[in-house]
Parts: structure tokens; sequence; C-alpha cells
């Protein structure tokens, strides 16, 4: 703790020779070792504590600067050790600023009556017109979000969330901010009601008002030339640059936003991303990405959404106004020049394609095709199972997640197929046989909830999902069974029961987190209760994510109980070894269907423009120079590689089961 002295009178008569002036020099107070060498025309007033000044910076191009304090105004400032101040426009007021900051070239800094920083500021997200306001703090998390954001029909949740959340807000509250150590600010406007945390980069911003900066040393926050930000909160190892306009957001861990994107009224969890276009009043959950000019998203909720160029959505219809709401589930996407009419629903792992005015639910049919034809909007179930492009995305998520902060709020599953996926395509093939019982097999074109649906979509997309099934269910009894030996059924029967009895019946995905409902019901009747601090209820989420994989077996054993018409107790070696069977010709039929769909990237229409100026063989030879060969492509490797080794684990599992029987 640093020991504070009054000035001397030598010391006085050295900072006045420097220019300096003060209201009280009574009132200014400095550390042990304090030397007044390198300060220069400040004008001090209200109460200031000034630490020691001896390091000298090194600039951009070898240029080297003294740390000290010139040719400025601090009002009511605690100065650290190794801090530069200089070229402040105006002045600095009530602010405590840590060690080795350096701060110039700035007009104004100054915190202005009592302020919370950002926290507890009311976002209208998904609907403009209000009833779904959540109240920001420091680490709001993807799934608390979404408990505060949907369940408005569970009034006692909702109230003692927001008034844990308001409570946290008071608690920040305080007439002085804080610039952390290490922060770097320089050429900005104004600064007024914002809390900035260590390692900070501020460069070039024209306005930050009422928010707070958590950076870190581990995950430095970023802002850029002519950003503005009012009423806000930005998390560790956030980026937002490129003159972009922030007003009432939270923008989670990792998020990037930059080419002078707007938002306004919206959530930002982990690792989205937002250049050029704009978003309103929408709740964008992990790895939301929009990237071009004439995107806009609003009104809606998304996550691991990509939005192709010139989408949007309508959220009124010209009667009441700006009323409505959409839903995107988990891994959708939408091409160039995409509409939506909300409200409607799409279903997970969707490609939306043209317009669509007709208010669809496609929820219970994932990994399908929603697609524009003469005005009407056709459903393809099930066809981005065997998309390149589905894989490519499930394998780059983790790839690319930018958090680099050890303490993470967002729990994130990156499964493609889970019981949450698995459940809906279970519905799917009900939803798609019922179709066919009772419109008829040889109706041509099918209607489910605004969609039309093809005869030959319709028999495609139910066998698409049963291997779907089929993988997932074998994945999960493969893994339970991996690498272990067996003498007799019963120690099979035994690693086969599940450790937990959460995990069965329904299971949702708050906005990143998969989880059972059961599970996740538990944890909404605590805080229903009032149990619960706004810690340990992110610690509970926290541990649900930890359990998913001992939830997921729960959840495949009964289904697998179901299929053999059996408990676990009855199973069989046979019944094991024939459901094994049916994984690896299942992995195998989608791999080579994904092999295939990969196959269309090398074809002639592919090469079209390639070879200019040259015949059929240099058009070859420049494709394969700029996008390899098909047999050489990683991903088609990749893709061979494991279909023998998914191969291989089935067929060692099975002459594993066979050994006792053998003996």
């Amino acid at each position: 703790m640093t020991n504070y002295r009054s000035l001397t009178e030598k010391e006085i008569a050295t900072l006045t020779v420097y220019g300096c002036s003060a209201e009280s020099w009574q009132n200014v107070v400095v550390a042990e070792d304090f030397s007044p060498a390198y300060i220069s025309n400040v004008h001090f007033s209200g109460n200031v504590q000034l630490g020691t000044f001896s390091k000298i910076y090194e600039l951009p191009g070898g240029l080297k600067k003294h740390a000290g304090l010139n040719n400025c105004m601090l009002h009511n400032c605690i100065i650290g050790n190794d801090v530069y101040i200089d070229k402040i426009d105006n002045y600095i007021a009530n602010y405590s600023i840590g060690n080795g900051s350096y701060i110039e070239n700035v007009n104004l800094i100054l915190v202005d009556g009592v302020s919370s920083f950002g926290n507890g500021v009311k976002v209208p997200v998904m609907n403009e017109g209000g009833g779904r306001e959540i109240p920001i703090f420091d680490f709001l998390s993807a799934p608390l979000a979404y408990i505060l954001t949907l369940y408005r029909h569970r009034p006692e949740l909702i109230q003692n969330l927001q008034k844990r959340i308001d409570n946290y807000a008071t608690a920040q509250q305080s007439s002085t901010g804080s610039i952390g150590a290490n922060v770097r600010i320089v050429n900005c406007g104004s600064i007024k009601n914002v809390r900035i945390g260590d390692y900070a980069l501020i460069e070039g911003a024209s306005l930050l008002e009422n928010g707070s900066v958590n950076s870190n040393a581990e995950a430095p926050v970023v802002i850029g030339s002519g950003v503005k930000c009012n009423d806000f909160i930005l998390s560790s190892g956030v980026s937002v640059t490129d003159s972009t306009l922030i007003s009432k957001c939270f923008i989670g861990q990792g998020c990037i936003m930059g080419k002078h994107y707007s938002a306004l009224d919206s959530l930002f969890f982990s690792n989205c991303q937002g250049m050029h276009g704009e978003a309103t009043a929408i709740f964008a959950g992990p790895y939301t990405v929009s990237h071009h000019k004439s995107t806009l998203l609003i009104a809606g909720m998304f996550s691991f959404l990509n939005a192709g160029s010139g989408s949007n959505q309508s959220n009124h219809m010209y009667k009441l106004g700006p009323i409505h709401q959409g839903i995107c589930e988990r891994g959708s996407k939408t091409t160039s020049d995409s509409y939506l009419l909300w409200p409607a629903k799409i279903g997970a792992f969707t490609l939306v394609m043209g317009r669509h005015y007709k208010h669809s639910d496609t929820s219970d049919l994932p990994f399908s095709y929603l697609i524009e034809n003469a005005t009407e909007s056709y459903l393809v179930p099930g066809v981005n199972l065997r998309s390149v492009g589905t894989i490519r995305d499930a394998q780059k998520w983790p790839k690319r997640d930018n958090r680099k902060d050890s303490q993470k709020l967002d729990p994130i599953n990156f499964n493609l197929l889970s019981p949450y996926t698995i459940q809906k395509m279970i519905r799917g093939v009900e939803v798609l046989k019922n179709l066919q019982k009772i419109a008829g097999e040889t109706t041509e074109v099918y209607t489910f909830q605004n969609c039309h649906i093809k005869n030959s979509s319709v028999r495609n997309g139910i066998e698409l999902y049963n291997i779907a099934i089929n993988k997932f269910l074998g994945n999960s009894l493969i893994s339970r069974l991996r690498e272990k030996e067996f003498k007799n059924i019963d120690e099979v029967r035994a690693q086969l029961k599940p450790q937990t009895h959460k995990g069965s019946g329904e299971w949702v995905d708050l906005s990143g987190l998969i989880a059972p409902k059961n599970a996740s019901e538990e944890l909404l009747n605590s805080i229903e209760q009032n149990t619960l601090t706004l810690d340990e209820i992110q610690k509970s989420l926290n541990d649900i994510h930890k359990e998913y994989y001992n939830y997921e077996w729960t959840w495949a054993k009964e289904k697998l109980e179901e299929r053999w018409g059996k408990s676990i107790d009855e199973v069989t070696y046979e019944d094991i070894i024939s459901m094994v069977e049916i994984w690896k010709e299942s992995v195998v039929k989608l791999d080579k269907l994904i092999y295939d769909d990969a196959k269309k990237e090398f074809n002639l229409n592919s090469k079209t423009g390639f070879g200019v100026d040259g015949d059929e063989a240099r058009k070859d030879q420049d494709f394969e120079s700029v996008r390899g060969s098909f047999e050489n492509n990683p991903f088609v490797l990749e893709v061979l590689n494991h279909i023998k080794k998914k191969t291989d684990l089935g067929n060692e599992l099975i002459n594993r089961l066979k050994k006792p029987l053998t003996i």
C-alpha cells in the first residue's frame, strides 16, 4: 500500500516554476519517492494523489517519452506510478488511474455524479416495443440472458433475477471512475462515466459514455478510431474499431465489431462478429456472424448464425408497429438477399435462401433448406446433414474461439449431433411420416407449417434423419464402452448404467449451452425460490455444461432401450453388436454423401472463369494451382480417414465384445 505525504515547500516552488497551479496545494498528496521533475503545466483541484514517475515509454518508431504529467487539469484524481498524461484539452475529473497507463491528446475524461458504468441498463432485446428488457451487467452470460429473455411466463423467476442484477448494479455505483493499469488512451474525444480495465487499448475513439470496458491482462479490449459507445458493457477480449456505433448493448467475450457496424438495443455473446451492416434489438448468441453491407438483423434470436449479404427481416407488417420477433435456431445460414417476415422460427442448421413471407415454423425439421420457389416457401428436410459446409462449420467454431480470458462467461457446446438436435430429428421423422399417412404417400407436394415439401424430399428426409439418429446413438454407445475389457455381459451392463437420472426427456439449447430440461428446470426452481446468488447461478450453468456427456448418455440409453425393446439389465451381446453394425453403416453412408457433396466443388461448373485465354487443360491446371486437387484436398482426405477410423473403431469393439463368447 502506497504511503502518501504532503508536498514540501521546495516541491511546490518547483511545480510553480514548471507552470503548475492548484486550488489548494494542501489537497495534493504524493508518494514518498515523488519527484516534481516530470510535471509541467498542470492545474490541480479537489483532492489529488500522485505516484512516482520513473518509467520511459518507447513509442512505435523509436520515440521515447518519460512518464509524467503535462498540459492537463486534474480534479479529484488518484494517479498511480509511472503514468503518462499529456494534452488533455478539457480536464480529467473524478478518476483513479492505474500504474503504467498512458493517456495523450484526449478531450475530456470525467465521472459526472454517481454512475453504475453501464450496469443495470435495460436493453429492449428482440422486441423494440418492449416487454423483454434485459438488465445488462459485467458478468452476463448467454444462458442467463436466454432465461431472462424467453421465460417471461415465469414472473417470479424473472423478478428474482432482475432484483439480483439491480443489486449488483447498485453495488457498482460510484462517483469515481477507474482506469486500470497499463491502459493506453490516445487521440480520443470524450470519455464520460466509463470504467476501464487493465491493458485496454483505446485509440481514436470519438465518444465513450456510461459503460464498462472489462479489459484485463489476459484478454485486452481494443477500441479504435471513430468508435462511439453509450450505455454499454464490453467484455474481455473485445475489439470495436472503424467508426462502429454501439448503443445500449452488451458485447460478449472475444467479439469483433468493425468496419462501420451499427448495433442498437442488442446483446452479443462470445465470438460474435459484426461488420458493415446493422443490428437492432437482437439476441446474438455465440458465433453470430454478419460481415456484409446492407445486412440487417432485427428483433431476432440467433446463435452460430452466418448472415449472407443483404439478409434482412421485417418485424411489423405495417399494422401495430414493430411487435413481432423471430428465432433462428443454432447453426442457421442466410444466403445473399434472403428475407424473413417475422414472426417465424427456423430450425437448427437450416439454410435460408430467397424471400419468405409465410411465418414458417421449421423447428421440428432441422438441417434443412428453406428455399423460395415462385413466391412459395419450399422446405427440403435433412439435406444439410450431407452438406460439406455444415461439417466445416462444426469443425471451425472451436478453432475460432477468440476468448483468451481464463474466466469464460458463456458455456458453449459445439456438438453438431446432440440430444437437442436428435430429439428434433426423431420428431421430424414422425412429422414426415404423418404427412405421408394423412395426405397419402403418392401426394406430389405436402404442406407443413406454411411450407411446401416435395414427395421426394419427404422420403429423403426420413432416410437422412434415421442415418443421423443411428450415428448419434452409436457414438454414445461406443463412447461408453470404449477401451474397456469385459469378462461377461454383466460387466457390460454395469458399464452401460447411467451415472445420473438427469438427461432423460426433452433437451433445450440455452443459447450455446445444450442441457436437459430437467437439469435446467431444477436451476430455475432454485432461482424462483430465491436461494441462489448470481455467482451461484453462473456456477450451476457451468456445472450443467461440464456434466453434458453424463446427461447425454442418460438420454441415449433410454432411446437405445426403446429400440431394443428391453432394459439395459436385459441387453445382450447380440443387441449391442447389432447396434454397432448399424452405426458403422450409418457413418459410412453419411460420410460418402458428404464426400459426394465435396466433389461438386471440383466439377466443370466450379472451374468456370479459371484458365482464362487457354484450353481445357489450362483451365484444369489453373484451377488446381489455386484450389488444389480433389484427391489431395485436406477435407476430402479427412472424410476418407474418418470412414476408415470409424470402421476400425466399430470392428474393434465388436471383436472385444465377441471375445467373452469364445471363452
